[in-house]
């Protein structure tokens, strides 16, 4: 197995269960009512902040307070506007699905539930062949759940910054600061949980460790909320062996036990499970340095220490002109290409390769 300090001293009981990755990134919107310091966008600039549509005109921080933070350097070419309900994104949906196998659509942003349409979209994911799924800060889910659900919403992933005004404005611009709008903040989240778990939506409750500092933040979300939320922790991409430490740090101090590893072929997040004394099951996401053979060998991010991702999977996003684009790296989005030229291209192939090739290797 690969190399990972996640998985240092894991008992050889401990099962390993390995699976396909067969999930589609969208980027369904980038309007977002948040402002978080380590939000990565999806790769792409801010809109709200950007008009121009040419690469190298894009601000890295705007009046908005929002930040996208590889910007600087990831060669983004395009600002993102909303995907639509329509026979141009069902396109592209059945030709990814075709090419890759996908079946499973996770749609993203900006805050996928600002998006006026978003029970539409997941009604067309399902009928092209998708289960969908959200990743969600809470701000509008207790207006649009009920119709996504309707429409065949299967889990919603809440983003978390924290249980209190004070948690969230640690992770925000300054004009989170104010206590009475971060707490209008947690009382949208709460309630967006809330109506997520009576829907009988499969709830779960992301959280971000940057540093050691933000550890209390995961003890106060255990203890707010009810077993049946699921939660999850994922290292700050950006913030490297701090958050890895930070993570550390809070298993021992909850006295966690590895039940679990859930390797995915073709994607460099895996995911470690474990139990609480209590019984409680809290799950740890992380990334191993899984690359693409061909198009990251010469990359200049192609070392241990720039590059933050590895081969995560493939993106879908619209640009202001209506093109749909395939991104493979948020640090890279100048290897974006239209559909029509990915699904019939090299890059494809290479993804199903790698893909069969790295599933050998994890079940072998």
């Amino acid at each position: 197995m690969f190399q990972h300090r996640a998985l240092r001293g894991l008992s050889s009981t401990v099962p390993v269960r390995v699976e396909m990755d067969r999930t589609l990134r969208v980027k369904v919107i980038d309007a977002c009512g948040m402002t978080c310091t380590f939000c990565h966008n999806e790769g792409t600039p801010v809109s709200a902040d950007n008009h121009a549509d040419h690469v190298g005109e894009f601000g890295a921080a705007g009046r908005s307070g929002r930040v996208s933070i590889y910007l600087a350097t990831n060669g983004a070419r395009f600002a993102s506007a909303p995907v639509f309900p329509d026979p141009a994104f069902r396109s592209a949906l059945v030709q990814l699905r075709d090419a890759l196998g996908f079946d499973e659509v996770h749609l993203t942003g900006g805050e996928p539930t600002l998006h006026p349409r978003l029970p539409q979209i997941v009604a067309l994911a399902r009928e092209a062949g998708y289960t969908a799924s959200v990743t969600s800060n809470g701000e509008n889910g207790r207006r649009i759940l009920p119709e996504c659900a309707a429409a065949g919403l299967d889990h919603v992933n809440f983003s978390v910054f924290g249980t209190t005004p004070e948690e969230l404005a640690q992770v925000q611009n300054l004009r989170y600061r104010a206590r009475s709008l971060a707490a209008r903040k947690i009382e949208s989240l709460e309630e967006s949980i809330r109506v997520s778990l009576e829907l009988g939506l499969g709830t779960r409750a992301n959280v971000v460790i940057p540093n050691e500092h933000h550890v209390r933040r995961v003890h106060h979300l255990l203890e707010k909320y009810s077993p049946q939320l699921s939660v999850r922790v994922l290292s700050s991409l950006a913030d490297g062996d701090d958050s890895l430490d930070a993570i550390d740090l809070l298993l021992d101090g909850l006295r966690a036990r590895p039940t679990e590893v859930r390797l995915i072929a073709g994607t460099s997040g895996f995911r470690v499970a474990y139990q609480l004394p209590n019984g409680r099951p809290l799950i740890v996401k992380h990334i191993r340095p899984l690359r693409l053979p061909e198009t990251c060998v010469g990359c200049r991010f192609n070392n241990s220490v720039d590059c933050h991702e590895g081969y995560y999977g493939v993106r879908l996003y619209r640009d202001r002109h209506g093109n749909f684009h395939v991104g493979i790296c948020i640090q890279r989005m100048d290897l974006c290409l239209p559909v029509e030229e990915f699904v019939t291209g090299g890059v494809s192939s290479e993804i199903r390769k790698m893909r069969e090739q790295d599933f050998h290797e994890l079940t072998a």
